[in-house]
């Protein structure tokens, strides 16, 4: 009676894995969007294009989450590109809280005509709290463009303090070192 409890327990989790392995299949199949299609490919490539889709092949670099080369399909936006790549990256520690109205963030896209040998470079800047700028929204990526993202901001007391604190501190400790062995 063990035994046949045993064989049975057996056989349903085989059954059971061969089911969510068939449904995986399926599903990645089935369902190839975007958002799920995400995923590395050998030399640091992220893949956002269907296999066998028209694509380009863009570099981002700079202050994004995901910085890399991305495969993405003809016609993406500057605005979708940047969305791949999770946005600016978030300025936030126990010591630093950055305030997103004062940051500006700076955008640039560099092509690279290999025809006609001329490099040209477009350079969008917006404050972070304002309405995404609509030429990015329509400005479509080329072949091999590199997309350049830096954030700016003003620097606020804490900064300052940030950097001179620690001077301030090396100086007294040489002094009391300095006043001690005098002693």
């Amino acid at each position: 009676m063990c035994k046949r409890i045993a064989k049975s327990i057996i056989l349903f989790l085989a059954v059971l894995v061969i089911f969510v392995t068939v449904q995986e299949e399926t599903y990645a199949q089935s369902d190839f969007t975007r958002s799920s299609s995400l995923f590395q490919v050998t030399g640091g490539l992220t893949r956002i294009a269907i296999p066998g889709e028209l694509a380009d092949t863009v570099s981002v670099w700079g202050e994004v989450r995901r910085a890399g080369r991305y495969l993405l399909p003809k016609g993406t936006t500057v605005a979708q590109m940047l969305s791949y790549a999770s946005g600016p990256i978030n300025y936030r520690s126990n010591e630093t809280m950055i305030d997103w109205s004062d940051v500006r963030i700076e955008i640039t896209i560099s092509s690279y005509n290999s025809q006609t040998k001329i490099s040209e470079r477009q350079f969008f800047s917006f404050v972070y709290r304002e309405e995404f700028p609509v030429e990015l929204r329509e400005l479509r990526i080329r072949n091999e463009d590199i997309i350049t993202v830096e954030i700016k901001r003003k620097p606020v007391l804490r900064d300052y303090i940030n950097v001179i604190a620690p001077s301030l501190s090396l100086v007294f400790s040489f002094w009391a070192l300095y006043d001690r062995i005098n002693r």
